[in-house]
């Protein structure tokens, strides 16, 4: 059975007459991005290369800000600054991290930008790899050592100036994506296109609908490999002014010995979780949201996620292991959008 998933507002707008559906799609931030538009020829409206270049920029932007894999982005270069310096930020990096850090503060330190240095112990940075040869999983003593040592930035949002305590190493992985998404989406919007649908790495946002009048159909990501038969029924989300993001186990992770290690740290244990959840999915405004809560209540945990999730309204389902099977957890607002 597929259940349905429908936007609570729609908006009335539709494609123009003899509209088509035009497709672009790149490469940036390690993996591929897409947009499938609405569009017909208006005076001053611009050509494909145009708006592919156009989108292209601003992911490039994204990334010349706040990738921790390029050494000369300005997350790259705060990750090195002095200890007590300040630095002055540039209008999407604040942004991005100011949201961080709200979405850190909400969940009890079960989110935090600030633990890059974990990310990178445990493999999962852009050095010292798990897939990489002589790999070796930090032990409790440096896990404890990493945690005695981590610091938290100072922020000031109305300056965009952050302070480098010392040795704080910023990743905004779980989140960046989710705005770069955000960000394509507002750069079809100032062009005059009001129908579409971004995709970056998994992570969707869609606007109006297609030319048939049908909303942007997406189907919420499934565990890699698991049964059919064992797992939920599928849904289908109606992506209608809305964006979709989903934190899963299963996607990086490696084996060290009889342990599985999942990419996702608890930076309140500096440990790779272990907490029986495969995966959650987040539907919300805006992508950047999604991004960063789908992977702070995977932190969390089915208990203590799920009553965050209740109590800040967002639309969540939990899928958790249960033995070979799996079990499902829809959060109010998720079941307010149910179709039934």
């Amino acid at each position: 059975m597929r259940r349905v998933l429908l936007p609570l507002q729609l908006d009335d707008r539709t494609p123009p007459p003899g509209a088509a559906v035009r497709e672009l799609h790149g490469l940036s931030m390690g993996t591929s991005w897409s947009v499938r538009l609405v569009d017909s020829v208006l005076p001053g409206r611009a050509g494909s290369a145009d708006l592919q270049q156009g989108l292209q920029q601003q992911l490039d932007l994204v990334v010349a800000q706040m990738s921790h894999w390029q050494p000369e982005s300005d997350l790259s270069r705060f990750n090195r600054a002095a200890p007590g310096s300040w630095q002055q930020l540039p209008a999407a990096f604040g942004e991005v991290l100011g949201f961080a850090l709200q979405v850190s503060q909400l969940s009890g330190g079960a989110y935090d930008p600030c633990a890059g240095a974990l990310v990178n112990a445990w493999g999962f940075g852009p050095w010292n790899r798990y897939d990489q040869p002589g790999f070796r999983a930090p032990d409790a003593a440096t896990v404890r050592q990493l945690l005695s040592q981590r610091g938290h930035v100072e922020f000031d949002i109305s300056t965009r100036r952050v302070r480098q305590p010392g040795g704080v190493q910023l990743d905004l992985s779980s989140v960046a994506k989710g705005y770069a998404v955000d960000r394509l989406a507002r750069y079809l919007d100032s062009q005059g296109i009001a129908h579409y649908l971004v995709e970056v790495g998994g992570e969707l946002r869609g606007a109006g609908c297609k030319p048939d009048g049908q909303p942007w159909w997406v189907m919420l990501e499934q565990v890699d490999g698991a049964d059919a038969a064992l797992h939920p029924a599928e849904m289908m989300l109606a992506l209608h002014g809305l964006s979709v993001a989903t934190s899963g186990d299963y996607r990086r992770f490696f084996h060290d010995g009889t342990v599985r290690y999942a990419h996702t740290i608890d930076p309140r244990t500096g440990m790779p979780l272990s907490n029986d959840l495969a995966s959650v999915t987040v539907v919300h405004a805006q992508c950047m949201a999604a991004d960063a809560w789908s992977t702070a209540l995977t932190v969390l945990g089915i208990e203590a996620g799920m009553a965050l999730a209740e109590q800040h309204g967002l639309a969540a389902r939990f899928v958790r292991r249960d033995g070979q099977a799996y079990q499902e957890y829809l959060s109010s607002a998720l079941l307010a959008l149910l179709d039934d």
